[in-house]
């Protein structure tokens, strides 16, 4: 009988009840191990296994809070050639369907818009006005599709037809306009347009990384230069307050008072460890060994970055993407803050 079982039997005797399968199994296994492990080996490899170092009670590590302040997308992305030509497929497919219902189910007959439908299809020769001249109908309508790549399906195209069509009449010089019972008969003077925004801005010609009308398309985050020339996000020394509050507080500090921010959850999502050269000794005497930043995750909902007055020793902000964080920061913190950040 070896040892693990004796022990078993004696755990047994002193409960004076039975012991089931499970837990003499898990008894016989743990003793057994035990006692082999006290027993001498002749292997000379495993009684010179060098101890595993503990740290010491002594050593510790400064706790920070960070915040990833971030600038979500203000516009859509651009879409693939590949999404912009299956659009345009889906935009004819769609004016095919609608071609077989009667003009007079949109416009009243002999009316000013009715009238000017007329002379508009003449010359577009397409109910369309944004998806380029062809026939849906006829001998000729299967050869009516565009290849990936064709201006006709460039959204920026699509835009300047829609805003030429809107501007004009469709009548031509020397066109006599037909009388329109109860309007007036004189011609009608071209109206300008109002063209929508750009998708690139001044920002974005000028590469003013300090402004937040850039890079519409793509999330934004916040760095900030501290004391000793590195780029990070903001951050503190944590205080006895909880990672939500630190972090609105962090923000205050270090951005001035004109920023409207949400810090989102009470949890972080990721954390950078900084390990020191040489261990700094606390007024407590512990040793700290390095710091640890716990970052919360905020959105800026209004509002910009002001340094001036700040409190943590700041000297200057940039509004980048993914990859322009990438080429600012550290090596090691990259790699731990990578993760964090969102593709788009």
């Amino acid at each position: 009988m070896n040892t693990g079982q004796q022990t078993t039997r004696r755990l047994a005797a002193r409960a004076g009840r039975s012991v089931c399968w499970s837990c003499k199994d898990t008894l016989s296994r743990k003793y057994a191990s035990a006692a082999a492990a006290a027993l001498p080996t002749d292997d000379q490899s495993l009684q010179h296994i060098p101890p595993v170092a503990q740290p010491s009670s002594q050593d510790s590590y400064g706790i920070k809070t960070g915040v990833v302040l971030s600038r979500p997308p203000q516009i859509t992305r651009d879409l693939h050639p590949l999404e912009s030509a299956f659009f345009l497929y889906q935009r004819r497919l769609n004016e095919r369907t609608a071609l077989p219902f009667t003009r007079y189910f949109y416009y009243k007959k002999r009316t000013a818009a009715d009238l000017e439908w007329k002379r508009k299809i003449k010359q577009r020769l397409t109910p369309a006005r944004d998806i380029g001249r062809y026939k849906g109908y006829g001998e000729e309508s299967w050869n009516d599709e565009l290849l990936m790549g064709a201006k006709e399906s460039d959204i920026h195209h699509q835009v300047e037809k829609l805003i030429e069509d809107a501007e004009q009449t469709g009548a031509q010089d020397g066109d006599e306009a037909e009388p329109v019972p109860g309007a007036s008969n004189s011609k009608k003077e071209e109206e300008k347009i109002e063209r929508p925004m750009p998708r690139v801005t001044e920002a974005d010609l000028k590469n003013d990384v300090k402004s937040l009308n850039r890079q519409l398309q793509r999330t934004l985050y916040l760095l900030v230069k501290n004391q000793e020339g590195r780029w990070i996000f903001p951050q503190d020394t944590f205080a006895q307050e909880t990672l939500h509050s630190a972090a609105g507080r962090v923000l205050t500090e270090s951005c001035g008072e004109n920023m409207h921010t949400w810090v989102v959850g009470n949890a972080p999502i990721g954390y950078y460890q900084q390990d020191y050269q040489n261990p700094i000794k606390t007024l407590s005497g512990l040793r700290e060994l390095g710091a640890k930043t716990f970052f919360m995750k905020a959105r800026i909902m209004a509002g910009q970055a002001n340094l001036e007055g700040n409190k943590l020793g700041l000297t200057d902000f940039k509004w980048l993407a993914k990859e322009e964080v990438q080429g600012e920061v550290d090596k090691s913190y990259w790699h731990s803050v990578k993760n964090m950040l969102a593709e788009r």
